[in-house]
């Protein structure tokens, strides 16, 4: 077994990391493409990290208290269901704008983080289950990733977001097209990921192929 503090280094580096994966980027781009003020933008990202946490607890915990297994056809199917997010959230970009309710615009965030930690949760949890034989340390561990993805996803929502509210300080219809090109690329990219997930690695098929990552 690793050293205790190398794996907890490691699962912080880890949930940081997770934050910048492609289709994190891609989802948290579109939303933010609305977005006029960072700190509003910052804050979706942190939104976006506890709901990510709640499905990481929810569902690497069971993983590590109970045993389950997860079948490549079950890991292919939760990640079929981002690439089914990117298609919607796509859709709602490239929509004509209506001005949603403070919560409507919290609730988005939130439920796009549950659905992607839904997804990553089992292949993170799956990847330090053998390295760590006892229950509470495991659990221990998915606090750290959670918190390292957290505070990577507000860094990248920050950081993605600078381009949209500096566009629409100085020309509202350079924001629209930002805001039109991030839907048009979660829609290529949710379509993309969604023909990867169900045939390259076989959801559809007779024999799916799944790794935890």
């Amino acid at each position: 077994m690793m050293g205790l503090p190398v794996a907890f280094a490691a699962s912080l580096l880890l949930g940081m990391r997770h934050a910048t994966d492609a289709d994190h980027v891609v989802a948290v781009s579109t939303i933010v493409s609305r977005e006029k003020s960072l700190v509003r933008a910052g804050s979706i990202g942190v939104i976006w990290g506890l709901g990510h946490t709640l499905t990481i607890f929810g569902v690497g915990g069971a993983i590590v208290l109970f045993k389950w297994s997860v079948s490549p056809r079950v890991g292919l199917s939760l990640e079929f269901s981002v690439a089914l997010m990117l298609v919607v959230l796509g859709l709602l970009s490239l929509a004509p704008h209506t001005h949603a309710t403070v919560a409507a615009s919290r609730l988005k965030p939130f439920v796009v983080g549950v659905v992607h930690g839904l997804a990553g949760s089992a292949g993170a949890t799956l990847l330090i289950v053998p390295l760590i034989d006892d229950p509470r340390w495991a659990v221990a561990y998915l606090v750290v990733f959670a918190v390292g993805s957290v505070a990577g996803m507000a860094l990248v929502t920050f950081v993605v977001a600078a381009p949209a509210v500096l566009a629409a300080s100085r020309v509202g219809a350079m924001q629209r097209g930002l805001r039109l090109a991030a839907g048009a690329i979660s829609l290529g990219f949710g379509l993309y990921l969604g023909y990867q997930v169900g045939f390259v690695d076989g959801l559809f098929t007779v024999d799916p192929h799944w790794a935890p990552r």
